[in-house]
């Protein structure tokens, strides 16, 4: 909120609603366009915000990822996920970063309510998944078993294990 008695300006972009704040962020840093190669009386991606000396670059990182971690969840965290994504998708400039959530949770259903819906999150991690599936076998609630094969098959749910290669893309 100081940041907002500081900068007027910024009042028109956040408002004075509440703000939830990511667990971790994962930023860009723009490169030089002569770290790029080629000759320096070209021009290369003369408007591109990864550019730290292109027209439109403002030297200043991009948001890359938003990263939630939930150890359990009940509907409210779920929600609050939810509206950290798309608070900021509704304030990006360009494209829209990647917005995960993490969690520990041992019930397929709770972790359904979160990595179901409508595109807010591009996936779920599980900091378990592989011993989940294995408890979830061993105690034979066929529902649970089904519920967390699709969000598996279906690339909903994924091991924590899995994140590092899907932020690289």
């Amino acid at each position: 909120m100081d940041a907002l008695k500081k900068r007027p300006e910024l009042k028109t972009i956040f408002g004075e609603e509440y703000l939830i704040k990511p667990d971790i962020i994962i930023r860009k840093v723009p490169v030089q366009s002569a770290k790029l190669g080629g000759r320096p009386e070209e021009s290369v991606a003369v408007y591109s915000p990864f550019l730290h000396d292109a027209k439109l670059g403002r030297g200043m990182p991009t948001l890359h990822a938003s990263i939630s971690c939930k150890l359990t969840l009940r509907s409210d965290r779920a929600q609050n996920v939810r509206t950290e994504a798309l608070n900021l998708i509704r304030n990006r400039k360009g494209r829209s970063p990647i917005f995960v959530a993490v969690v520990a949770e041992p019930l397929a259903g709770r972790i359904a309510s979160l990595a179901l819906g409508t595109g807010d999150l591009d996936c779920v991690y599980h900091v378990g998944l592989y011993e989940l599936e294995k408890a979830v076998k061993a105690v034979g609630n066929e529902d649970q078993r089904e519920l967390l094969g699709d969000l598996v098959n279906g690339r909903r749910l994924r091991d924590l294990s899995d994140l590092i290669l899907d932020l690289a893309i």
